[in-house]
């Protein structure tokens, strides 16, 4: 997340999609420490809490100083959710709405010096433990009033933990994204008081419920302006140009922030297409799935 700063992205290798290292979430994150914007939507689960990263800084794995034993491999299938009727068949507005969000999170942190290696605090969760909480996060309904038909899928919260640290929730990237999904902890605290919540970012459940409200505030974000509140994150809208679909642009805006994909009168932008590409190969390759 950018605004989940700071991304130890355990890139792991899909192919030759795989090849690049990532970022947290947001690669230049957009680390959130604002106030609450507008009117808050409380999500309707318990507390809990999220990161990121550019493109072209230093891999998830670079940052982290290593790559996650596990490779790539077979395909997963999302979670079924229900879906909105289909608004649009096209791809975005060649000219954004105005945002309906006026206080965005904080902006990314400054690359993390080369060399740097990540550090380790508290114990890492099982792989059942996080499967458990990524499942949970994706479960959720992130804005019950305004947009409840906004869901996660599944395989994009497995995807972008595995991108972002392997799904290890004990690691801290040098640029400060913490565990699972990289957040930086300004980026956690904003979405805190966005959402009303109070996760704490070490805990590997609230991290991964803090990355999927990220997610979720991206979409809501993103599909106000371009996509005409059609929150639809499904690859089979996406073609061959990567700023084509509602899906991608929330993926590069988690490595590289909010501002760098979505801007007040310019067409839509993916300004990180090596982290989409692995992210988008994880969510049908990553091994992650079959844990």
């Amino acid at each position: 997340m950018r605004v989940l700063t700071g991304r130890i992205g355990a890139a792991v290798l899909v192919g030759v999609l795989l090849a690049t290292p990532l970022t947290g979430c947001g690669g230049q994150p957009d680390a959130a420490t604002g106030s609450a914007a507008g009117t808050a939507e409380v999500p309707v689960d318990p507390p809990v809490a999220e990161s990121s990263t550019p493109d072209a800084s230093p891999s998830a794995v670079e940052s982290m100083g290593r790559v996650p034993s596990a490779t790539p491999s077979r395909s997963g299938t999302p979670s079924p959710t229900a879906k909105p009727t289909p608004k649009r068949t096209a791809g975005p507005r060649a000219t954004p709405k105005p945002p309906t969000e006026t206080k965005v999170p904080p902006p990314p942190p400054k690359p993390a010096a080369s060399g740097c290696q990540p550090s380790y605090s508290g114990s890492q969760a099982s792989r059942a433990q996080v499967k458990a909480a990524l499942t949970d996060a994706a479960a959720r309904t992130y804005w019950p009033t305004s947009a409840p038909d906004i869901r996660i899928p599944a395989n994009l919260l497995k995807a972008t933990a595995w991108q972002e640290s392997g799904w290890q929730s004990n690691i801290v990237a040098c640029d400060g994204g913490i565990g699972l999904m990289q957040v930086m902890p300004d980026t956690a605290a904003w979405m805190n008081q966005r959402f009303g919540q109070s996760y704490d970012v070490r805990d590997h459940r609230d991290n991964a419920y803090l990355g999927g409200t990220y997610l979720a505030w991206l979409t809501k974000y993103i599909g106000d302006m371009y996509f005409d509140a059609d929150y639809r994150l499904d690859a089979d809208l996406c073609t061959a140009e990567l700023d084509s679909c509602l899906l991608n642009a929330v993926i590069a805006a988690y490595n590289y922030g909010h501002h760098a994909v979505a801007r007040e009168g310019e067409p839509l932008t993916v300004p990180n297409p090596r982290y989409v590409r692995n992210v988008r190969a994880l969510m049908t390759e990553c091994v992650c799935l079959d844990y």
